[in-house]
C-alpha cells in the first residue's frame, strides 16, 4: 500500500484509470469489431464522456506531473524512468485519438476502427498502471522525505 501522501493519490488515480478501462473492457467485449453498440444503448454515452473526459482531465496531467516533478527524484532507477517516459510518449497520443474518436457522433460507422484503438489503448495503458504501481510508487516512497511529499502533494492538488 502506498505510503506517502503523492504515492496515495497517483494510486488512486490508477484505480480510477483501471475502473474506466473494465467498462471500456465489458463494452469491447459486448461488441464486437463488426458490432457496433446501438447509440440509444445507456452504458454507452456516459462511457465515452468518461473516457475522453479522463485523457484531458487525468492521464495527461498524471504524466506530465510524473515527468515533472516525480521522476528527477529517482535518479537511482534510470531504466524505470526511461521505460515509463517512453510509454508516456506513446500511450498520451493514443490516448488523445481515443478520446477524439469518443467525441465524435456517428461512433457507430467507425466502430471497427474505435474498436480496435480501444482494445490496444486499454492493454497498453493496463500494463502502464501495473508498472507503475509496482514500481514507481513503491521507489517514490523510498526517496520521498516528509517535506518533500507535503510541497509536492500541494502542487499536484494544485494542478487538478
Amino acid at each position: 500500500m502506498p505510503e506517502t501522501h503523492v504515492t496515495r493519490a497517483l494510486h488512486q488515480e490508477h484505480q480510477a484509470t483501471l475502473a474506466l478501462l473494465r467498462r471500456l473492457d465489458a463494452m469491447l467485449g459486448r461488441h464486437g469489431p463488426a458490432t457496433p453498440p446501438d447509440p440509444a444503448d445507456p452504458a454507452l454515452a456516459p462511457l465515452l464522456r468518461d473516457l475522453a473526459s479522463a485523457v484531458t482531465g487525468e492521464i495527461g496531467p498524471h504524466f506530465a506531473f510524473e515527468e515533472r516533478a516525480l521522476f528527477p527524484l529517482l535518479a537511482e532507477a534510470d531504466e524505470l524512468v526511461a521505460t515509463l517516459t517512453a510509454e508516456h510518449a506513446a500511450l498520451l497520443p493514443a490516448a488523445v485519438t481515443l478520446a477524439a474518436a469518443a467525441r465524435v457522433p456517428g461512433l457507430p460507422a467507425a466502430w471497427a476502427g474505435f474498436h480496435a484503438a480501444a482494445a490496444a489503448l486499454s492493454a497498453a495503458l493496463a500494463a502502464h498502471v501495473e508498472k507503475e504501481e509496482f514500481g514507481l510508487l513503491p521507489a517514490l516512497d523510498v526517496v520521498l522525505d516528509a517535506e518533500t511529499d507535503a510541497l509536492l502533494a500541494m502542487d499536484y492538488a494544485a494542478q487538478r
